[in-house]
């Protein structure tokens, strides 16, 4: 289905055509009528389908410009998503009035309390600085809400933020949609879904979390002391877009980005630990392709959209399979060709059975497959074929709950405790 088949403001559809947006994916085709029609609704997809805009799209096309209050409220669990929401939905609505603001830990609340009290209409917020501002200011009132957007559900169980979502919904008093994105169902995310949402549609676009099917997913077995010069040896030889380079450690990125600062061009490095403007800055010049590589924690491994990425590395073999599709599904997103490679060491092995196991990715080696049992990482054979890579605020004062940390948001509202990963 095409945009112009759906019944959307003039406005909307202008932006839709400057932006090269003609097909909707299929999250968007299955999201947008339930939506429209105010429906409540759950959706599991995989990585790169298209969420962003699948909330966006309504959330445009059902706010009314001429009323400047908060009417769709979008929680994240870090400030590089909410960045990314607000970006699209700005692009989407360029033609109109509506305004759309971020508010995340880590900036001087009085400068975002400037920007809510001139008016906003959308507001996309981490948990933990919506709280700050729920309790510390009346700058924001959601009395007004219609529409309730939850994305990346798991990942905010996960950075400990799901006592500050379920008072957030607590403190919503008006009729609302709410729609509700999610990689991973556990049993957490139910209990919320049969507690807050209303017969929700569900969308389940994938069985299994595996990674996008438009990837191509290499691994190469490597001593460790070889893995820069077989890293800078691949690079030499591929034609590549963007590259993100990921590492398990700030400590492994600092490494990384000095074994290589003199062999490639281009190179920047970000971790959790870098300062708020420093991180988005980075983030913007390689959104903008004014960065080729980008070596990265997990911090840039769920949710962010990079268009021009071709390929994504694996420094360091993430610890758990599922960090693998996340920092893989940087590449090969709305289905783009993309190219994964994953340098394995010995102490990979047990992991690299587990992920051949569950049938993530469909596995290419260049060179010789190790086997688990091997006494050490048997290395490419010299002159080995390496594939090329395709470039291609309620009311009433509640008791706040307790918080264990803003760790994705920098510590909004008292410090918060960064996630071990990082």
């Amino acid at each position: 289905m095409k945009f112009t088949e759906l019944d959307l403001r003039p406005d909307l559809l202008k932006a839709l055509k400057g932006m090269g947006y003609e097909d909707l994916t299929p999250i968007q085709e299955a999201a947008f009528q339930p939506v429209m029609e105010g429906k409540d609704l759950v959706g599991l997809a995989e990585t790169g389908s298209g969420k962003t805009s699948a909330c966006g799209v309504p959330l445009a096309q059902l706010t009314d410009p001429e009323h400047r209050v908060i009417q769709g409220l979008v929680l994240v669990p870090t400030r590089e998503l909410a960045l990314q929401y607000v970006d699209e939905i700005n692009r989407l609505t360029t033609h109109s009035d509506i305004e759309c603001f971020a508010v995340f830990g880590g900036f001087p609340m009085d400068v975002q309390e400037a920007k809510l009290r001139h008016g906003v209409h959308i507001l996309v917020a981490t948990p933990g600085r919506l709280i700050d501002f729920i309790y510390n200011s009346d700058s924001i009132s959601l009395k007004n809400i219609k529409t309730l957007v939850l994305d990346e559900a798991d990942e905010m169980l996960n950075m400990g933020f799901w006592d500050d979502v379920k008072f957030i919904l607590d403190c919503i008093t008006s009729e609302h949609q709410s729609l509700l994105f999610s990689a991973t169902m556990p049993k957490e995310i139910e209990g919320l879904i049969a507690t807050f949402l209303k017969d929700p549609v569900k969308i389940q676009l994938i069985s299994e979390r595996k990674a996008p099917q438009s990837l191509e997913h290499y691994f190469m077995s490597v001593h460790p002391r070889d893995r820069i010069k077989e890293l800078t040896q691949y690079l030499k030889e591929q034609e590549t877009g963007q590259v993100i380079l990921f590492c398990n450690s700030r400590h492994g990125t600092s490494d990384l980005h000095s074994a290589l600062r003199g062999k490639l061009s281009s190179i920047e490095l970000i971790h959790g630990g870098l300062n708020q403007n420093v991180r988005t800055s980075i983030f913007s010049r390689f959104k903008a392709g004014k960065i080729k590589y980008m070596i990265a924690t997990d911090v840039a491994g769920r949710g962010l959209d990079f268009s021009k990425v071709t390929h994504v590395i694996n420094f360091d073999m993430p610890r758990e399979l599922e960090n693998y599709t996340h920092r893989t599904g940087r590449a090969g997103r709305m289905g783009r060709k993309g190219t994964a490679l994953t340098l394995v060491t010995r102490r990979d092995l047990p992991l690299i059975a587990r992920l051949e196991k569950k049938g993530i990715a469909k596995m290419n080696w260049i060179g010789e497959k190790p086997e688990e049992g091997d006494a050490h990482s048997k290395p490419r054979p010299s002159g080995s074929h390496r594939p090329m890579g395709k470039g291609g605020g309620g009311g009433n004062r509640r008791r706040r709950p307790r918080r264990r940390g803003d760790g994705g948001e920098g510590g909004s509202g008292g410090g918060g405790r960064q996630p071990k990963a990082e």
